[in-house]
């Protein structure tokens, strides 16, 4: 079985962070979202992984390289515009050749992993399998109506769905998908979906069936969802101090703190994360934060919040909350101090707050 992972969306709903990088790279709890996917499939044993990219192609290769670093070897397929994750697809039909696959979605994370799926498909043998999740907003997804074990209907983002089983972006398909694609068209927005291929699988007798995912799952394409994914991850983490921790600081519950950092006269309460060589003094971390590689956190206040490498905060006495900062940014304070900060900052960004 191989692995299509499809990483070429522009992630508008992320800007201006996404100016800057491709959205499968926003890191949670200090790893690309898109390294989640390459280890879960690694985990399945799929190693021979296509990755579909676009105008982030040069970003996604420089990170992921052959794939070695992950126990995979990797070919990427170039797809020549945003057409759909329905083309996407439809364009690895040269590197998956007659062979079953899974399709992953490079900026989506499941807790639970996909082994009993895999499990599943192999021994029932569907021509196609959803994995579901129920979400509260399902009118924001694709939704699948359900009936006797298969999948009967799929709308894409319906205004009144008729369930609240989402589409979680991993799906896993035999050969049959690339008959149902050619013989789909693109939709109103000039794209082929996914969700279309799949219904026409259903109207034409194959056969979809489908798993409702046990545990979490988060499609990470708004700030919101990179934060609640970036809470459950470090939810998932144990306590780990490599770095140095003065006897003026207090660490409480569940925080790693890794080889190079330093904490100085400062409270971390966790469950937090403190990258390589950062530097936390008289300040305070709050929980369900990740900090970087070479910050420098300098009396101040941070929780639920992403700050991203090579990033400085200083002198900002309002806490910050709720925040991603993208790679060095520089936030000072100068004069007043509302109670509390929001920033969605872009790379190399400079704020002075007043």
């Amino acid at each position: 079985m191989k692995g299509v992972v499809l990483s070429g969306g522009e992630g508008t709903r992320l800007r201006p962070i996404t100016h800057t990088r491709a959205k499968q790279l926003v890191p949670v709890a200090n790893k690309p979202v898109l390294f989640y996917g390459l280890e879960c499939l690694k985990a399945c044993g799929i190693t021979d992984v296509g990755i579909v990219v676009g105008g982030t192609k040069d970003e996604i290769k420089r990170a992921v390289s052959d794939g070695s670093a992950f126990g995979l070897k990797v070919t990427y397929v170039e797809q020549e515009a945003p057409l759909g994750i329905g083309h996407a697809v439809k364009i690895c039909r040269d590197f998956v050749k007659d062979e079953p696959f899974v399709v992953y979605l490079g900026d989506n994370l499941l807790l639970e992993g996909m082994e009993e799926a895999l499990a599943q498909f192999r021994r029932e043998r569907p021509h196609c399998q959803v994995l579901l999740a129920r979400v509260p907003d399902p009118n924001r997804f694709g939704v699948a109506t359900v009936a006797k074990g298969q999948v009967v209907k799929l709308v894409e983002k319906p205004k009144e769905p008729e369930s609240d089983l989402a589409l979680t972006g991993v799906y896993i398909f035999d050969k049959s998908f690339f008959v149902a694609a050619e013989e789909i068209k693109p939709s109103a927005r000039g794209e082929l979906e996914i969700t279309d291929a799949i219904q026409w699988l259903v109207d034409n007798g194959f056969r979809v069936g489908f798993r409702v995912v046990d545990g979490w799952w988060k499609d990470t394409g708004r700030l919101e969802d990179l934060l609640e994914a970036n809470r459950l991850i470090l939810a998932t983490l144990s306590e780990r101090i490599e770095g140095e921790v003065s006897e003026t600081s207090r660490i409480d519950f569940r925080v790693v703190i890794e080889a190079g950092a330093r904490v100085v006269n400062s409270s971390i309460r966790g469950p937090a994360l403190i990258g390589r060589d950062s530097l936390v003094a008289d300040s305070y971390v709050g929980p369900f934060t990740s900090i970087g590689n070479n910050c420098r956190l300098e009396n101040c206040e941070v929780e639920h919040s992403i700050i991203m490498d090579g990033s400085m905060i200083k002198n900002v006495r309002g806490r910050i909350t709720d925040s991603l900062l993208g790679e060095n940014c520089y936030l000072d304070r100068l004069q007043q101090k509302p109670r509390v900060y929001r920033f969605m900052l872009g790379d190399n960004s400079q704020v002075e707050v007043i």
